[in-house]
């Protein structure tokens, strides 16, 4: 969700050189989302290194399971549209046989980046044969959905929230289109029509949330979660994931989620063409004070 003229290559100032931590904690991998400063605001810089995070892990045959998390008060604000670190016009070394965009003109750029950082990057961490969970504390909005919703479990600090409000940029929601199938149809509607904030306890009671603990046990219960799941047999968990997993294409997932990126783009097209700017008009300023003054924060 950027600009089709993206910003230049030096206006990029990263405040961090790391924007993901990765740790073990006995059969566990923690992969840590660590742009606090900016609520886990995902640039290039931070998917590319969760990336090498999620193929270390991978590779690495004493990690039973893996956690997702993010840093601070909030698990993830999303993708990075207003921080100095936004590097939309940036060169990476790909990992999905795309060719790089930089050098594609107008709405091409935007798609064929988006093809590989959004939706290509969720389903190759989708596909990862050990079990995923992620631990969500805070804000979980527009892209950072993308990243729980990629794992195989849930579990949510009970002051967590879930928002998908892009259609105020005039945007169908966001790349990695699960909407309707975490939530139902008529839900998933409202989810994204109005584009209000859905409680732990809402998400819970549709499923999308496996369980609700306090923020302060949160990792505790995380951990436990996934040592009880590293118990269990290696391949037995990888062939259930695989299973689940194919219910989901049988329903249409993948179809749905390739047909809805041709309306994401054309809407970012439409916008572009009409207002001179992809996002509807808005930014990461604008975005943040809609959202607090829906949510009565002023």
């Amino acid at each position: 969700m950027e600009e089709l003229v993206p910003p230049r290559k030096a206006d990029i100032t990263y405040e961090t050189e790391t924007p993901v931590r990765y740790e073990t904690r006995g059969p566990v991998a923690w992969i840590v989302m660590d742009r606090p400063k900016y609520n886990n605001a995902q640039n290039s810089q931070m998917t590319y290194a969760l990336d090498d995070a999620f193929q270390r892990a991978v590779n690495d045959d004493a990690v039973k399971v893996i956690v997702l998390a993010g840093e601070g008060k909030h698990f993830s604000a999303g993708h990075d549209i207003g921080t100095p670190g936004r590097d939309v016009a940036k060169s990476f070394e790909r990992r999905l046989l795309w060719a790089d965009h930089v050098n594609k003109p107008a709405a091409e750029m935007l798609y064929t980046r988006e093809h590989e950082v959004y939706l290509g990057m969720c389903r190759r961490w989708r596909e990862a044969p050990k079990p995923t969970i992620a631990a969500v504390q805070g804000a979980c909005i527009a892209g950072g959905l993308m990243l729980a919703w990629v794992c195989d479990l849930i579990v949510a600090s009970e002051d967590a929230f879930f928002q998908d409000p892009v259609v105020r940029m005039g945007i169908p929601g966001v790349e990695y289109f699960a909407h309707a199938f975490e939530l139902p149809p008529r839900v998933a509607k409202e989810f994204l029509m109005l584009g209000e904030r859905m409680s732990a306890e809402r998400a819970h009671h549709f499923g999308m949330v496996n369980r609700i603990v306090s923020r302060d046990t949160l990792q505790a219960e995380v951990q436990a979660m996934a040592e009880k799941l590293a118990a269990q047999p290696r391949l037995g968990l990888w062939l259930t994931k695989q299973a689940v997993n194919h219910v989901e294409e049988l329903r249409g997932k993948r179809a749905a989620m390739d047909a809805h990126f041709h309306m994401h783009h054309f809407a970012h097209a439409q916008s572009d063409l009409t207002l001179g700017n992809s996002l509807g008009g808005q930014d990461a300023k604008s975005m943040v004070a809609a959202n607090k003054k829906e949510a009565g924060e002023g």
